[in-house]
């Protein structure tokens, strides 16, 4: 149940696209499932296998083709080849066990294997139509297969006379070129249309088949690459002599080029002016945008400045008008004491004051007693 449930996560994950996806599978040409049931059975396919899958890739290929055809060719064409080599395998050990016999016996001995071929192919196809109900279709084929059964009588009738009757009591092998199995000379028709009519025959059948087809298609889709790889080259050749042919034309007629090459570079002084022009209006355009933009937020500023100075202003003025109003305070404060401690002083000096002004005011009179004394002497003297 686990791993059951992992290949189901697994495939919800993938898409066809994948590599982890059988391409076999998407074209119902793999032979793990044509082939399972059969005594070839070769088990589960190692890739992812999903219906679903498939039918997304059916609805995808009718818009892109994907190129699926080649790898489903690829791997049916290594499966037949394993085949074939089993048949050849097989044929060697025939040839190794079974008596030696001339060449015209072995041609008549493969007249009668290709009889009993033929026999076994017509049962297995009447069986089909009479299970598909076409009574007619099947009534006729019935008569083809009594004609091939007339014929293989002779056939084994002529093989009779030409070995000896100890020889021919032995069972004939054949190794069958579709599905490698081993039928018998003597087989009755009953054996013939289970083999030729089996799963495993007709599987071989199929697939061999399908190979054909696909070979076909990958060849056809290689071919038709092949045309269009031709067709671009032969474009890119015209090309290039057409450019070819042009350099030519110009080297030819010098004046014509000139005047072409004139007109040209006119033509692109013109561009080119037109662009500078535009350039230039579109700068001065942005210029004068950047400018208004600039005068727009220098003004702003501008007004944010000055009402940011006129609110600082007041402040200021505010501020001073109160440190002016604490200073005039407290110099009236001091003024206060000042005055006060003067009046103490002057009160304390007073006394001392008038002492002091009467000793001074009596040395004056003294020094001007003396200097008029002196001035009388030297005036008596002359």
């Amino acid at each position: 149940m686990m791993i059951t449930f992992e290949r189901d996560t697994t495939r919800q994950r993938i898409k066809f696209s994948d590599d982890r996806v059988c391409k076999s599978h998407l074209l119902n040409c793999c032979p793990h499932d044509v082939l399972s049931g059969t005594r070839m059975d070769l088990g589960e396919c190692l890739k992812v296998h999903d219906l679903a899958l498939r039918a997304d890739y059916e609805i995808a290929s009718k818009e892109q083709d994907f190129f699926f055809e080649l790898d489903a060719m690829d791997h049916l064409q290594s499966f037949i080849a394993d085949c074939d080599r089993r048949t050849e395998v097989a044929k060697k050990r025939l040839a190794e066990t079974q008596e030696e016999i001339s060449a015209e016996v072995a041609a008549k001995a493969e007249r009668v294997h290709e009889l009993n071929e033929e026999i076994g192919k017509l049962l297995a196809k009447v069986e089909q139509l009479g299970a598909d109900g076409n009574v007619e279709e099947s009534q006729k084929v019935m008569d083809e297969v009594e004609k091939a059964r007339a014929k293989k009588r002779e056939a084994e009738e002529v093989y009779r006379n030409s070995m000896p009757a100890s020889s021919f009591q032995q069972q004939k092998l054949r190794v069958c070129e579709v599905c490698s199995a081993y039928l018998g000379l003597h087989d009755n028709d009953r054996r013939l249309a289970d083999h030729f009519g089996g799963k495993l025959h007709l599987g071989f059948i199929e697939i061999r088949e399908k190979l054909e087809e696909l070979r076909r298609v990958v060849a056809d889709k290689q071919e038709k690459r092949n045309q269009e790889r031709l067709k671009r080259r032969e474009e890119r050749e015209k090309e290039e002599r057409e450019k070819l042919r042009r350099s030519r034309s110009h080297s030819k007629n010098p004046r014509r080029s000139r005047s072409r090459d004139r007109r040209r570079h006119r033509s692109r002084s013109a561009s080119r002016e037109r662009k500078r022009r535009t350039r230039s209006k579109s700068r001065e355009k942005r210029h004068r945008h950047r400018s208004r933009s600039s005068s727009r937020s220098r003004s702003r500023s501008h007004q944010r400045s000055r009402h940011s100075s006129r609110d600082r202003s007041r402040e200021r003025k505010k501020r001073s008008s109160k440190e002016r109003s604490s200073r005039d305070k407290e110099r009236s404060r001091d003024h206060d004491r000042t005055s006060r401690d003067k009046d103490r002083s002057s009160r304390e000096r007073s006394p001392r004051d008038n002492k002091d002004r009467k000793r001074s005011y009596e040395s004056a009179n003294g020094r001007s007693e003396d200097r008029r004394s002196s001035e009388e002497r030297e005036a008596g003297e002359i």
